[in-house]
């Protein structure tokens, strides 16, 4: 009984989502994703219940995207695990393909999947990348790269230009100087027509010249000389509301524009069970979510605004014996002290009442909030490869 009703209400949706397509006929004219890597159900829970503390009450203040009129739930399990990793999670949904863990841009065979950006810059749009990590790291490279390998970050530089997106932004370059060290990813991008910018004088200075594309880096210049992955984003000098809105400046809005945002450092401090910091990577995400939200008032019946993840990263959970006692948290960083790690930080979250059951991912569908232009169709749950379907309006 359950799975017929359940085939039924699958089937009504079905149907309204094709009514939806066929009203619409064509995706909206300036679309905004963000996804939140690591950012799932609780964690999202967890950061609005400490903002619900700082507003002195047990529960309801919601972030931006949490007020969104649409919500559904997005499965996130690979081709080859029920828990996904970003790389595999990022070409479901840039792609629409399941692929294995540790596969960037193609399928279990190695075949080359394509982004629904490439779509959207065939019918005109201009296409921008952006991401609080690396330029080049596994979720900015689902959109662009191809290998078999995620941890092939020079080879995922080249493809950089091959897509030849308008913007690209991030924290900084992986393998900046090649696999072996005798080539430079900022004079190969120069000789490809792109504009490489450090920071945001350089930037500024950038965009005024006669070059029409733009990768933007939030790292000093010179900085850039690790050969492997670090999860030390102190460096970064440019916030992620502000390289977002450099970004909608230089695409502007006289064409239509599609922008992918990923709030890569929630994963990573989810990865740590970093409780504080990863509500303030949460919130940074949601800064920058609130400069879509005003443009979408601008234009509502030209924008979509969808915000999602790839997975859920901590498993994290409120509740630990007793409520969270937020105080605790705020007193572990007042005056400027440094987050605790290892034990303290264990002993912290026990503290806090906030229980995490891993350091890595969790399996758990993920949620898919939506406003705009065709933002009913992420109603319900589905597959992450049924994003791009959904924003192209093809289902």
């Amino acid at each position: 009984m359950r799975k017929s009703i359940t085939k039924y209400l699958a089937a009504i949706l079905a149907v309204a989502c094709c009514l939806s397509c066929s009203k619409a006929d064509k995706p909206a004219k300036y679309i905004f994703l963000f996804i939140g890597d690591g950012m799932g159900h609780e964690n999202v829970s967890v950061a609005e219940s400490y903002l619900s503390y700082k507003d002195g009450l047990i529960g309801g203040t919601q972030l931006c995207f949490t007020q969104f009129p649409y919500l559904g739930m997005a499965d996130t399990y690979s081709a080859n695990d029920r828990i996904t990793d970003s790389s595999a999670g990022g070409t479901a949904i840039a792609c629409g393909v399941k692929t294995n863990n540790g596969m960037l841009g193609v399928d279990p065979d190695g075949n080359p999947v394509y982004s629904f950006a490439l779509d959207l810059q065939d019918r005109g749009y201009n296409i921008g990348i952006m991401s609080t990590v690396q330029v080049n790291h596994a979720t900015p490279g689902s959109f662009y790269g191809h290998t078999k390998s995620r941890y092939d970050y020079y080879g995922i530089t080249k493809e950089i230009p091959v897509a030849g997106y308008k913007f690209y932004g991030g924290q900084n370059f992986l393998n900046f100087n090649g696999n072996e060290g005798n080539d430079n990813s900022e004079e190969m991008l120069n000789d490809a027509g792109y504009d490489v910018c450090f920071g945001e004088e350089e930037f500024n200075n950038a965009k005024k010249g006669k070059r029409s594309k733009m990768v933007y880096i939030a790292e000093p210049r010179g900085t850039i000389t690790q050969q492997y992955e670090s999860r030390d984003i102190k460096s970064q000098t440019v916030s992620e509301v502000s390289m977002f809105k450099s970004c909608m400046e230089y695409l502007g809005d006289k064409k239509p524009f599609f922008i992918m945002c990923e709030g890569g450092e929630i994963d990573w401090e989810a990865h740590s069970n970093n409780t504080m910091p990863m509500i303030t990577a949460i919130q940074n995400m949601d800064e920058a979510v609130k400069v879509a939200y005003e443009f979408y008032l601008k234009h509502p019946d030209e924008t979509l605004i969808v915000v999602t993840a790839d997975h859920e990263t901590g498993g994290v959970a409120i509740g630990n014996g007793h409520s969270p006692l937020w105080e605790v948290y705020d007193d572990a960083v007042a005056g400027g002290k440094a987050y605790p790690a290892g034990s303290e930080n264990k002993a912290l979250n026990a503290k806090g009442g906030i229980g995490w059951t891993t350091t890595g991912h969790a399996g758990a569908p993920v949620p898919v909030y939506a406003i705009g232009k065709g933002a009913e169709k992420f109603c319900g749950r589905y597959d992450n490869t049924d994003i791009s379907k959904k924003i192209l309006c093809k289902e």
